[in-house]
């Protein structure tokens, strides 16, 4: 994607403020949601996580991590949940941490749908839109173990699963935070409803592209309607193919994704966040169209996301908001270093998934000494 020369509108710029629906941003610079598994046998954040998302409020907005719904989505162990007391009571923590420093958070809510397993989720159904496994094999206390086929939802238990976004949603607001964004993306539970590859059903919720559409359409309706549709987004993940959620007819991902958030429209949501190859092509643009409101957009797993691609998607009208990944990770004081040239620190890959504050907090700002620099010098001086 590349803005054509002279063509970045004047007053647009990436460090200035946005209002997304009922949320004031300082900058239009949002950390990505980041599954990093540090929250225990229980899902409850404690002093990493609080440390974690306090350290990087100078982003506009914080997504955070999804958090669970329900006992049964549970995708990962280590993963937050947003059903207990003790959770909600931890999720509190988080948020006065990062308000106490000025910056702005919503919590990414998830149903995993079939990409989970019974040592997982403590031995509960594994639920879907159809029973159709993924060819695959997911990460267990007890090591890797193939994906299970699922059960199809029942009308009910789709009706339970919508009531447990609902609650969750309740919970992150009564929680502190400023806002929820439903996850429909990445093959978790709503992806999985939007795609004809892992939704077989015949009834209501299968088939056509509206029918695919439609519990995503009652499940963020729902949401919207019990916290303020001005503090609630939506993230989509088009043409992605993760987890065994295929896309690759473009007219029906036009036709379903159109449909959904013509739908939706009328709700005035916060903003809708678009995880796409190409956000300013014509894919990310027609659904903007669609949509209506404000769009946040991100690559995805392409090349870290770099300031010169931010830039170019603010100033040349692709997006008002910038999703960020693996730099808002390893920078913590992104904001300052995009602000004013600085040299960025590099993401250690290796140590994401871990259980410490190593690779987690221990970023340096600006500053500060490269944790382990001094050795990886002395061995290249070495050779």
């Amino acid at each position: 994607m590349s803005v054509t020369p002279g063509s970045a509108l004047p007053g647009r710029s990436l460090f200035a403020p946005v209002a997304l629906g009922d949320i004031e941003l300082a900058n239009r610079i949002v950390m990505a949601p980041l599954t990093r598994m540090r929250s225990g046998s229980y899902g409850v954040p404690g002093d990493l996580m609080v440390e974690h998302y306090r350290q990087r409020a100078s982003v506009g907005l914080i997504v955070t991590e999804g958090a669970y719904c329900s006992h049964e989505s549970q995708a990962f162990v280590g993963q937050p949940g947003i059903v207990t007391d003790e959770q909600v009571a931890g999720w509190r923590r988080v948020a006065a941490a990062v308000h106490a420093r000025g910056g702005r958070i919503v919590m990414q809510i998830v149903h995993s749908g079939r990409v989970t397993h019974p040592d997982i989720n403590g031995g509960r159904p594994v639920l879907a839109p159809s029973a159709i496994a993924i060819d695959g094999a997911g990460h267990t206390e007890r090591g890797k173990q193939p994906f299970p086929v699922p059960r199809a939802l029942t009308a009910a238990e789709a009706d339970s699963v919508l009531a447990d976004f609902v609650a969750a949603s309740r919970h992150a607001i009564e929680a502190g935070l400023d806002g929820v964004e439903i996850h429909a993306a990445n093959g978790y539970l709503l992806h999985q409803f939007l795609s004809s590859a892992s939704n077989r059903r015949t009834d209501t919720y299968g088939g056509p592209p509206e029918n695919r559409a439609r519990f995503v359409v009652e499940t963020v309706t729902a949401v919207a309607q019990a916290v303020g549709a001005g503090r609630v987004g939506l993230r989509i993940s088009p043409q992605r193919n993760l987890q065994d959620v295929l896309e690759t007819d473009r007219d029906d991902v036009l036709a379903t994704y159109g449909h959904l958030l013509d739908q939706l429209r009328p709700l005035n949501l916060a903003y809708l966040s678009i995880r796409h190859e190409d956000p300013g092509g014509t894919m990310g643009q027609e659904l903007r169209r669609r949509f209506g409101g404000r769009l946040m957009v991100n690559r995805g797993i392409a090349p870290m996301t770099t300031r010169e691609e931010a830039t170019e998607l603010i100033e040349g009208a692709h997006a008002d908001a910038v999703a960020v990944g693996r730099a808002a990770l390893a920078n913590p004081d992104l904001v300052e270093r995009w602000q004013g040239g600085h040299p960025e620190n590099e993401p250690r890959q290796e140590l994401f998934y871990t259980s410490g504050a190593e690779g987690y907090n221990d970023y340096p700002f600006l500053g500060m000494p490269v944790p382990g620099a001094e050795q990886r010098t002395q061995g290249r001086d070495r050779r």
